[in-house]
């Protein structure tokens, strides 16, 4: 299962989720998820593909992260995921960093690493014909000095 082998992509997905409904607009009648509102009109979206831009390339990053969003949003919405171009909201995200760097140091070594996401998300919304402006997202995954930046990756 994808979120075992990289719990930090749930994580991931979580926030990016959060973003999309902090950037949702409100409407007269609307669905509400944690003081959240995705007005009644909206009832499809489409997650486009992420792209994964990052100067360090992790190449299951972007699928999973893709899959991970669609699968939040059929689960924790009344909203319904399609790939065509009917979709009320278009999503895209694109993956803009993937770092990693020193968190912590212990006896002049480190016993502590930070890894760090970048994504920007647009939200379209094609009802109204409004693009949405870009919104920036980072998440910062610590794990020990030990670990090589693939055994954190992988680490369940």
């Amino acid at each position: 299962m994808i979120s075992k082998i990289y719990k930090p992509l749930f994580f991931i997905g979580i926030i990016v989720i959060a973003l999309f409904f902090t950037i949702a607009e409100s409407g007269c009648g609307v669905y509400k998820l944690k003081d959240v509102s995705i007005p009644d009109s909206i009832k499809v979206v489409r997650v486009k593909y992420i792209e994964n831009k990052a100067p360090y390339v992790n190449p299951t990053l972007a699928p999973a992260l893709t899959e991970k969003l669609r699968q939040k949003i059929v689960s924790n919405t009344r909203l319904k995921q399609t790939n065509s171009e009917n979709a009320d909201w278009d999503i895209e995200a694109t993956i803009t960093g993937y770092s990693f760097s020193t968190a912590g140091v212990s006896n002049q070594q480190a016993n502590r690493n930070k890894l760090t996401v970048n994504i920007n998300v647009v939200v379209d919304d094609k009802k109204s014909g409004k693009r949405g402006q870009p919104q920036a997202v980072s998440r910062n995954f610590e794990y020990a000095g030990s670990m090589s930046l693939q055994q954190a990756e992988k680490k369940p």
